[in-house]
């Protein structure tokens, strides 16, 4: 008979599916949620929000299922515009965020894939809450004279605080509330309700009285949202309140020379209460070794970084802060250079003696107003005449300029020609910049010299060809007077330097590069700067840089596995090189060369073993070869099994059969079984975590292992509650293929043989009760000594069933967001049962069913309990328990008598009533075999149906009976 019972018992399973998980399955993902965090929505149209208070630890888990075992991802959307980092992403099951801060907040995204279907993507909204401290500003206008013998005085006290979600306000005045309608002289604005401003901020008082100088406190309240406490801010407004007024005791703009330290002194003039003094920079930040000391600002050996402007500001929370500004200038000259322009009424590039020459001198000096030039010849001061002209442009127009004409060219005007620039008052190095006029230049016998520059390329150094990593150098050659600098770029404009950059100067035309590599190939130009020395046309040339570089080829690596006596075929491809025309190619086992040859139109060589013996297993490279180098494809050909792949969905893996000892239910699936010889065995390993020593036996395999055959192995004698590391590796004629290792951890199991079920909610895990995705909001659990009951002292349990402050039970919070209506569903794990007589169900098993439960408030909504069994829905199912209203402040015991005829569920139901007062607390949850003795009356006299509605239920409740009492 107990064979019978198996065999059907078997039949059960394998007509439900079960044995059909171990195919191939693609990735489903589901998000959990842990860590600390102070509420937990469940909105409609599927939109989760997880809220979390800011400086707590976040964590979502992301649960998966599929096989093989999926790749998990985690990415977030922005929660703001400065948080943009959607490209980032953890590759854990566990997202863990400690001391989360607001701007944290968003969309995380959970992504799961196996290379199977579509991946499976859930997300969850994490909404950071947070409470910053108060700031109250204090305004004054003063109306009309009325009739000359007074002015009406009106005071304005704003309070702003940031927060998530945004704050309520309230004002008092010293003990007393103030309200709209309490004063007569008070008015309090109630703008409406946005994201950002709250509700109340203003409080205006109207014609200031004698007891309106008092002091005045703003609360800024969530709502205890997340246990933030209420934020407080105190003014205290006297008939000498005032705004803030300061002096600064320097000069504007204040001009200095570099290394000087300069001292910026600001001091308050006015205010009540003192105003705070602060310095802000134009650049955004003060420099970092500025020294800030009561209201000093100091800055020590200042550079031209330092310049800018420096505003000191004065805050007292009244009226508009106080802010003055002064300039710092850093006295400097740079960038001094000249240009020729040998004849401005001719288009061309000579000087000729006869003719005109303009010299020209540019230099930036700060400040501008106080440059000044000077020219000099042959070192001896030159004034302006009617054959040298010297010229000055408007510094406030363009940078400082200076030219000097020289009219009608003569021999007796070679010599050189010195421009000076300064700063007047000194300090400050002179720039000056020489010019060389000289017989050289214009011989007498043509009257006529090609000054400006000429650019060409060496012979042989265009085209240039090198091989990637050498060092390069790409040259033009220059010549002219002065020399000019040489500018370097790509030919197409759009390509970067080898340095990054789009342009490179040199002073000697020479561009050099480093490790040179195959991208930097191209044409390069050279050309003469702008300010050359000379007014003309830019000179270029171009340089073809042709970088040589050994085969890319494809499989860089490659593991290939074939069984004994079969053939397999090595391919490797070139992609590109330069040169493209490729030399040779060798193939090689180990050291020893195995086929070379050249190429001829083709651009792959293959290499075959016709019938693989244990003699030819190893590592296999193929070098494809030109000018530049090797390429190498490398094989690693071999006849190791792969390693399985353990089945993480079990159904129901874990059972116990003594009380210190449990057993695993392992499962796994063969990576491409048919890629190698017959795996005959597999050996496994066990060890305890923490320990060193393993455990091993051989598990033998029968027949071929088809793909997606799911393999099953019982691991028993395994010590409660201890985890531990198996290890599986396949064996097949070759020997030893490649392991898997996975950790097992005991938990209690999900899917319990019922005897006997005792709840307390002691331990997080809840006895393994799960909050219902389908409802309004969630169970939370909690304690009276951690609950705070400051807004709703008058509703909830004051300890748990037995008294204890410290014990926990579970309630529903109905305050704020909760609507009336809402529900929230606790669902326990599901329970299997054993009819008393074994081979039939006519009489099913009894059940006591009882638990405490807590209504106390006013706002009570309704307690409903539910017994639903496999295939029901719980709407289908009805309560079996229900209770409404106010039950007084005390725990009271419910006892329910239930006949289940197949797998059940219990389900707490708590539906919020019209108002913050209703907190619903349930605790000491049980379920123990046999009739309830002498249970209360209850609300709802009710059980489960006693009749099966189909041969699902007998199959498995046959199955699970066979299985209890084999193990």
């Amino acid at each position: 008979m107990d064979g019978i019972i198996c065999v059907l018992g078997l039949l059960t399973l394998v007509l439900e599916g079960i044995w059909s998980q171990g195919v191939y399955a693609p990735p489903t993902v589901r998000i959990a949620h842990s860590g600390h965090a102070c509420n937990v929505e469940e909105e409609r149209f599927s939109e989760r929000v997880y809220t979390i208070r800011e400086g707590e630890t976040l964590e979502l888990s992301c649960l998966v299922t599929g096989h093989p075992r999926p790749q998990i991802r985690w990415t977030k959307t922005a929660g703001s515009v400065s948080d943009r980092f959607q490209d980032s992403s953890v590759f854990n099951e566990t997202l863990h965020i400690s001391k989360i801060q607001r701007h944290q907040g968003g969309r995380y995204y959970c992504k799961a894939e196996n290379g199977l279907g579509s991946p499976a993507i859930k997300s969850i909204r994490v909404d950071v809450y947070y409470l910053d401290e108060p700031v109250v500003t204090v305004h004054q206008s003063i109306g009309e004279a009325k009739e000359q013998f007074y002015y009406e005085r009106t005071v304005f006290l704003r309070c702003v605080a940031n927060s998530n979600p945004p704050v309520r306000y309230s004002w008092h005045r010293g003990r007393d509330v103030l309200s709209q309608g309490s004063d007569k002289g008070v008015e309090i604005y109630e703008p409406f309700f946005t994201q950002l401003q709250g509700e109340t901020k203003i409080l205006k008082l109207k014609n200031l009285r004698p007891k309106d100088y008092a002091n005045y406190s703003c609360i800024a309240s969530v709502r205890n949202i997340c246990g933030i406490a209420d934020r407080k801010v105190i003014f205290r407004l006297t008939n000498k309140t005032a705004p803030a007024s300061i002096k600064l005791l320097v000069e504007d703009p204040i001009v200095v020379n570099p290394g000087q330290t300069v001292s910026l002194v600001c001091i308050p003039t006015g205010g009540e209460p003192a105003p705070l003094l602060s310095w802000t920079s134009s650049s955004g930040s003060l420099p970092e070794k500025s020294v800030l000391k009561d209201g000093t600002l100091t800055l020590p050996a200042v550079t031209s970084a330092d310049a800018g402007a420096y505003s000191c500001i004065a805050t007292n929370n009244v009226g508009n802060p106080a802010k003055k500004t002064t300039t710092i200038i850093v006295r400097a000259l740079k960038n001094g250079r000249f240009w020729i322009t040998p004849d401005p009424y001719h288009n061309d590039d000579n000087i000729q003696i006869g003719r005109e020459v303009k010299i020209s001198c540019q230099v930036e000096a700060t400040p501008p107003e106080e440059l000044q030039f000077s020219w000099l010849k042959n070192g001896r001061a030159l004034r302006s005449s009617e054959r040298m002209v010297i010229t000055h442009t408007d510094p406030d127009i363009s940078p400082g300029n200076t030219h000097l004409d020289i009219i009608d060219l003569k021999f007796t005007d070679f010599g050189t020609y010195t421009c000076v620039a300064a700063l007047r008052g000194g300090g400050i190095a002179e720039i000056s910049i020489d010019v060389n006029i000289s017989s050289t230049t214009v011989p007498p016998l043509f009257f006529s010299f090609l000054v400006p520059p000429t650019l060409t390329v060496p012979r042989g150094k265009s085209p240039l060809v090198v091989r990637e990593g050498e060092t390069v150098e790409l040259e033009c050659l220059v010549s002219g007077k002065p020399k000019p600098i040489i500018l370097w770029s790509r030919s197409d404009k759009e390509a970067p330097m080898p340095d990054g950059s789009m342009q490179t100067e040199s002073l000697d035309g020479v561009l050099r590069i480093l490790n040179v590599s195959r991208e930097m190939s191209g044409s390069y130009r050279c050309q003469t700067s702008q300010y050359n020395g000379f007014n003309v046309k830019p000179r270029e040339a171009e340089v073809q840089l042709i970088v040589q570089y050994p085969p890319a080829v494809e499989p860089v690596f490659l593991e290939v596995r074939q069984g004994l006596s079969r053939s397999v075929s090595l391919l490797c491809r070139v992609l590109r090189a330069h040169p493209s025309r490729v030399l040779r190619f060798e193939w090689r086992l180990g050291s020893r060369l195995l086929h070379a040859g050249h190429f001829d139109s083709r651009d792959d060589t293959e290499y075959s073993v016709r019938s693989l013996t244990r003699e030819a297993y190893g590592e296999y490279t193929c070098d494809i070869i030109n000018e530049a180098g090797p390429g190498r494809c490398t094989f690693l050909l071999t006849g190791k099994a792969f390693a399985p792949e353990f089945y993480y969905d079990t159904y129901s893996p874990l059972w116990q059969n003594r009380p210190r000892v449990y057993g695993y239910k392992l499962q796994w699936t063969q990576m491409n079984p048919g890629a190698v010889d017959r795996i005959m065995a597999y050996r496994l390993g066990i060890r305890q975590t923490g320990q060193q020593r393993w455990w091993e036996q051989e598990i033998p395999v029968e027949g071929n292992i088809q793909k997606g055959e799911l393999i099953t192995h019982n691991l028993t004698e395994l010590i409660r509650p201890e985890a531990y590391v198996v290890r599986l590796t396949p064996i097949t004629r070759f020997g030893e293929g490649d392991s898997t290792t996975r950790i097992i951890t005991y938990s209690a199991p999900t899917n319990p043989h019922l005897r006997e079920f005792v709840c307390s909610f002691e331990e997080e895990p809840v006895c393994l009760f799960t909050q219902d995705k389908n409802d309004d909001f969630d169970w939370t659990r909690h304690s009276a000594a951690t609950r705070d009951t400051k807004y709703t002292p008058n509703t909830g349990p004051s300890g748990d069933r037995s008294g204890a402050r410290q014990g926990f039970y579970m309630y529903i919070e109905t305050s704020r967001p909760r609507k009336e209506g809402d529900t929230a569903r606790l669902l326990s794990p599901v329970f299997n049962v054993a009819p008393k007589n074994p081979y039939s169900i006519t009489s099913p098993p009894a059940y006591c069913f009882s638990f405490y439960y807590h209504m106390y408030g006013k706002h009570i909504g309704s307690l409903n309990a539910f017994v639903k069994q496999k295939g029901q829905s719980t709407s289908d199912a009805g309560p079996v328990w229900s209770l409404s209203g106010n039950q007084g402040d005390r725990w009271r015991q419910a006892k329910i008598s239930i006949h289940p005829v197949s797998s059940f569920q219990v389900i707490f139901e708590g539906i919020r009533g019209p108002g913050i007062e209703g907190d619903i607390a349930i605790d000491d949850v049980t379920l123990e075999e046999g009739e309830c003795p002498d249970p209360p009356s209850n609300p709802i006299r009710g059980a489960s149906a006693h009749t099966a509605s189909s041969i699902w239920p007998l199959s498995v409740t046959l199955f699970f009976t066979v299985f209890v009492h084999q193990r």
